[in-house]
């Protein structure tokens, strides 16, 4: 099968170099052409765990290539997969410009029957928005346009997509379903792992399971409060509900809240679309509201533990500057929202992360020093932050910590120490929900 996926961002590109892993021979287009000759000599622009192996076996194999030329690959395509940004306007809504640009600019290059997919995540509606650019600039086009949102967690991207919990696919049409079910029968172990429906409910699918999610961590970051207040161990509580099977042990690490490219953007344009559609999204409003104040409170902890003029020249480590581990990714992080707080108080930042340190120092501008190794950041500092809970930092055992630094005061945004391991090697030590902690 020949496919073309329009966009070699984080979905599209690991999309196309699973497909073409898969057997299928893919064409992914991008009009930036550095970018697309960085891809044709094997480096990837972004960090995710076995994609540049993925990529340079598939290139050299002659399964995958890249191009600028949109024609050329739709042309040939049997599937064309759109997965172009799409980005929150002012309001938080999702803008569409570029998906219903690329529908405009690859109508005119089907040939015969092609499948028309909606890879990015897009607000309940969207499918019928493509199917119409495309009629309008083609109207003897041969076509179906199918939802198919991608459920790929930064950091284990690869083994997400081959090995898929489920595939949901949106259309009415028994055509497009045949051909979905072809291109994904690589990855699919059991038929029903491919979860047909329409298109509107696809869309709203990948919104509704990202939106969950993002609920399941602020509701977790609020009750992590009051066990502060209360001398409760929030773990205990994990634990507690976790067990319940109604409930489940995933998402429920409380700490310092969620950030990246999805759940932000989507919990924001669910709001606004459902806000639109005159209905009240209290819920969301909250879970968003929640993880605002969440992302400071390391910064705020660190103010309240300091008179003010003490906080102007103090020396503060940064231990993980990545939204998660496992990622290089910037975008909605903590650390952002944790480094404008501090430096507006004259703080002194040192920070390490095993990966993103360059696309850091893009994003936080001045006055933060990088170092090499979580031993340099901590050396010389006066309090201690840990921001993104790399597992190169849960191997950090107390007596390590203390070993590599005078400085016993910490701050655990992510509940990766024991708090009474600890304070066994002198630490004052603050987490999040953490009973004596």
């Amino acid at each position: 099968m020949q496919v073309a996926v329009i966009g070699t961002g984080y979905v599209g590109l690991v999309a196309g170099t699973c497909f073409a892993h898969g057997g299928q021979r893919v064409t992914c287009v991008d009009i930036d052409q550095a970018k697309v000759q960085t891809l044709r000599d094997g480096q990837i622009p972004i960090y995710e765990p076995g994609l540049a192996t993925l990529v340079k076996e598939n290139v050299r194999s002659g399964r995958l290539q890249f191009t600028t030329d949109a024609a050329s690959a739709v042309d040939k395509a049997d599937v064309v997969f759109i997965a172009v940004g799409t980005p929150p306007g002012e309001d938080g809504s999702a803008d569409l410009t570029h998906v219903l640009g690329v529908a405009h600019g690859i109508a005119p290059h089907l040939n015969d029957y092609t499948v028309v997919v909606c890879k990015s995540t897009v607000p309940v509606g969207t499918c019928d928005k493509v199917e119409q650019a495309i009629e309008q600039s083609a109207p003897d086009a041969d076509f179906d346009v199918v939802s198919n949102p991608e459920f790929l967690k930064e950091g284990a991207a690869i083994d997400d997509f081959l090995h898929p919990d489920r595939v949901v696919v949106g259309t009415d049409s028994e055509r497009a379903r045949r051909t979905m079910r072809e291109l994904y029968k690589p990855f699919i172990n059991r038929r029903e792992q491919i979860l047909f429906m329409t298109r509107r409910a696809a869309e709203m699918t990948k919104y509704a399971a990202n939106c969950m999610l993002a609920a399941r961590i602020s509701f977790m970051n609020e009750i992590a409060r009051v066990c502060d207040a209360f001398d409760v161990d929030v773990l205990d509580v994990k634990r507690g509900i976790g067990s319940d099977a109604r409930i489940g042990p995933h998402f429920l690490n409380a700490g310092i809240g969620y950030g990246g490219s999805c759940f932000p953007k989507d919990v924001q344009a669910l709001y606004q679309t459902g806000t639109k559609a005159g209905c009240d999204m209290e819920l969301l409003g909250a879970v968003e509201r929640v993880n605002a104040r969440q992302k400071t409170l390391l910064a705020e902890r660190v103010v309240a533990h300091f008179d003010a003029d003490a906080l102007k020249g103090l020396r503060v480590a940064l231990l993980g500057l990545a939204f998660k581990p496992e990622t290089d990714d910037m975008r909605e992080a903590p650390s952002v929202d944790i480094t404008r707080e501090l430096r507006a108080q004259g703080v002194q930042l040192a920070a390490y992360d095993p990966v993103a340190t360059e696309t850091a120092q893009d994003v936080l501008g001045p006055g933060v020093t990088y170092h090499d190794s979580w031993q340099s950041a901590v050396a010389n500092v006066d309090a201690i932050l840990l921001v993104t809970e790399w597992l190169e930092f849960r191997g950090i055992s107390p007596a390590d910590l203390a070993a590599a630094t005078a400085c016993r005061l910490v701050f655990d945004g992510r509940n990766v120490w024991a708090p009474e391991a600890m304070k066994a090697e002198g630490f004052a030590y603050f987490g999040v929900g953490r009973r004596g902690g």
